[in-house]
């Protein structure tokens, strides 16, 4: 009996040892840092908060759907065959008039503008886990370029804590090639723990609107959550973006349920020449924080996009449904609604104005 309790309590320390020393969790908020966030509108109790009611159900029926989904398996939520990778242009001096972005799988995104190049979460891991050896892989298994490849960064952009956004060794790899840090509230606090000088980051509540060396930027409202351990969820703030330059404005819908905010933001910023959109990762029973294909559509109707690049796709599994499920529902629903759908391959470099992709190349 001596010997049980002894394991049991070792393994706690173990435990609550990595939880709270293990950089790749990042930063609890500081006092100081509560005491500034109360002063925003979606702060509240210590938390943030989203504009409408947002619940995530837990409950038993869901808890069992759940656990019977996973056991049950499917053998098409990953990719049986490798895919086509497209091959990357890095930005180049006679291009800095052009709008260009380049796509690498979920919703990690190159955008180059007004001859600016953004990263936007560039989450380049092997899979969305605090321990990648044992997370659900990267579909790809490589990257289409070399990170070394990268030049130098002038903003990376990130919408939120979550893994699959925002990677620890992803950060660590490119911190010294980044010029700013342009984040929500509270993130910045992750990229302090890992290495980041403080002066290199703007941390952003909802509706701020600043400008960039001649870009324009508002941090938008999005409909979700945060969090990377098991005792700071909503410790940190979530949002969409908006980014425009002096020929195109685009939109970066981060992760979110469907909810009035899209039209506040299509009211307020739009048109937008081109919208990432998230399309993946769905499901019923958490369709409060993850739209269904049918209402990303709607969502990018809402904030009076022209042309569509679905995103949160084709990198990971992180939901029940077929690999292939979220682009071919999206696509078939914005051809019903005359909604215009660019879909790259992952490292495939679209220019604004040309011709856009639409192979199905996951076919």
């Amino acid at each position: 009996m001596i010997a049980i309790i002894s394991t049991v309590v070792g393994l706690v320390l173990v435990v609550w040892l990595v939880l709270n020393y293990h950089p790749v969790f990042g930063s609890k908020v500081t006092k100081a840092k509560l005491q500034a966030y109360e002063q925003s509108a979606n702060f509240r109790a210590k938390k943030f908060i989203n504009q409408i009611p947002t619940a995530m159900n837990s409950d038993f029926e869901t808890t069992r759907t759940m656990l019977r989904d996973l056991l049950r398996g499917n053998p098409n939520r990953r990719p049986a065959k490798s895919f086509p990778l497209g091959s990357v242009e890095f930005p180049r001096a006679q291009s800095q008039n052009q709008t260009k972005v380049t796509w690498f799988g979920h919703s990690a995104l190159m955008l180059e503008v007004d001859g600016k190049t953004l990263l936007l979460d560039p989450m380049f891991g092997k899979a969305p886990s605090p321990f990648p050896v044992i997370g659900g892989k990267r579909y790809s298994r490589e990257l289409p370029f070399k990170i070394d490849e990268l030049p130098m960064i002038d903003a990376v952009v990130l919408s939120h804590d979550h893994y699959d956004h925002l990677d620890y060794g992803s950060i660590k790899k490119i911190k010294d090639k980044v010029r700013q840090f342009i984040v929500p509230l509270g993130v910045g606090g992750h990229l302090e723990r890992w290495g980041v000088d403080p002066n290199l980051i703007q941390e952003h509540d909802w509706w701020d609107e600043f400008d960039y060396e001649g870009i324009q930027l508002a941090c938008t409202p999005a409909r979700h959550f945060s969090g990377r351990s098991l005792s700071d969820r909503n410790a940190t703030l979530w949002c969409s973006w908006v980014i425009a330059g002096t020929q195109t404005k685009v939109y970066f819908s981060g992760d979110s349920g469907y909810g009035p905010h899209f039209q506040e933001i299509g009211d307020k910023y739009g048109p937008f020449d081109l919208t990432f959109m998230e399309c993946g990762q769905y499901d019923a029973r958490w369709a409060a924080i993850h739209m269904m294909p049918e209402e990303t559509v709607q969502a990018h109707l809402d904030v009076r996009g022209n042309v569509m690049i679905p995103i949160h796709w084709a990198a990971f599994t992180l939901g029940f449904h077929e690999w292939t499920d979220p682009v071919e529902r999206v696509t078939k629903s914005a051809r019903e609604r005359d909604v215009e759908v660019a879909t790259p391959m992952i490292g495939e470099t679209v220019t604004w104005g040309a011709k856009y992709p639409t192979a199905t190349w996951w076919k």
